[in-house]
């Protein structure tokens, strides 16, 4: 449970400390307020990930060159510093992690439902497979330390088919370790899909009516072993600059009732599609680790119709800290606020009176 939060320098915030109310909070706001950065914050403290942004410096205070925050669990404390010599310094109760895979090992599983995760289902591959990261690196702590290693070996690699002075042997070395920590992140996506189709299937008959079929297949980027995959693609990568091939250019083929989802589907079909899977993200992963999640839902529920509305609140983990922003409470007209209602306004979080 998530007890307190505090923030310097982060995003619109310039100092902030929330008491955090043991349900979560509906955070209401206009636009530009610091609802989401909120969400963000809480997202970034126990995943070191945030959707909105690639970049840590993306993160701190226009004007500002560092950012701190803290976050208070019923399990201790955990501090993140950024900007002294652009490095992110990790500590959880005062004791300093080293490597991310260190500080996310006792981590509370996080799910983020947000406003534009249709394009989970519309949009490019890059979607799918950030999905499939952000949950794969919380559920498998395998998948956490190749997926570090990865993309660590493939910056490398791209870098050096950019240089003039390249060398075969130095190529080789750093395909041999994409081989490595590739493979294990193609076989534990492979098990992840496997472990996550039963959990859409159910969110998606629970919301709409068990009227279609959702499926999932892995679409890997080439046919080939991977190894071998590389080694075709040499001369391609090199005239390119960039490693064409390899499980950061795979994808997912999401289907409704057997026909591509994005190619086929209604607008209101991919939301379903998209909200299901975003479920089942969560029950997933309070089913493999133990915990229920950490739910971080921003500013959707002003886009449901009612029933689709109904059907996703009942479907969240009961015992889950939830936390949901929006920039107005129309949408509870027809159903009961189930959490303490906060507004946040300029830089502040104040209870907000419904009556």
């Amino acid at each position: 449970m998530l007890t307190a939060l505090r923030l310097r320098n982060f995003r619109c915030y310039d100092t902030l400390r929330w008491e955090i109310p043991a349900e979560g909070a509906v955070l209401i706001g206009g636009n530009a307020q610091g609802k989401t950065s909120l969400l963000e914050a809480l997202c970034f403290a126990l995943t070191l990930h945030t959707p909105r942004a690639a970049r840590l410096d993306r993160l701190a205070r226009h004007g500002c060159a560092d950012f701190g925050l803290s976050l208070d669990t019923d399990g201790g404390t955990r501090r993140l510093l950024w900007g002294t010599g652009r490095k992110l310094q990790m500590s959880v109760n005062s004791a300093e992690r080293r490597d991310y895979a260190d500080y996310l090992a006792d981590a509370a599983p996080v799910a983020w439902l947000g406003n534009s995760d249709r394009e989970l289902v519309s949009g490019a591959a890059e979607k799918r497979r950030a999905f499939l990261d952000f949950l794969g690196a919380q559920w498998h702590p395998a998948y956490r330390s190749a997926l570090q290693a990865y993309r660590k070996a493939l910056k490398s690699r791209n870098a050096l088919l950019r240089h003039p002075r390249r060398t075969r042997a130095a190529l080789d070395s750093y395909a041999a370790l994409l081989v490595r920590h590739g493979d294990i992140i193609t076989a534990l996506r492979l098990q992840l899909l496997e472990l996550l189709r039963p959990h859409t299937a159910h969110h998606h008959r629970a919301i709409s009516g068990g009227q279609e079929t959702p499926g999932l297949t892995y679409l890997p980027s080439c046919d080939l072993p991977l190894a071998e995959a590389l080694e075709r693609s040499l001369e391609a990568d090199e005239r390119a600059g960039f490693t064409t091939v390899g499980p950061h250019r795979d994808d997912v083929l999401l289907t409704i009732g057997g026909v591509s989802a994005a190619e086929f589907a209604s607008e209101g079909q991919q939301r379903t599609l998209a909200t299901a899977l975003l479920l089942a993200q969560a029950t997933l992963l309070q089913a493999e680790t133990g915990q229920p999640p950490i739910l971080l839902i921003d500013d959707i529920f002003g886009e449901l119709d009612p029933a689709r509305r109904k059907a996703l609140l009942a479907a969240l983990p009961a015992d889950a800290q939830l936390f949901i922003t929006t920039t107005h409470l129309d949408w509870m007209q027809d159903t009961p606020c189930p959490l303490p209602v906060l507004r946040v306004q300029g830089g502040t979080v104040e209870p907000q009176s419904l009556s």
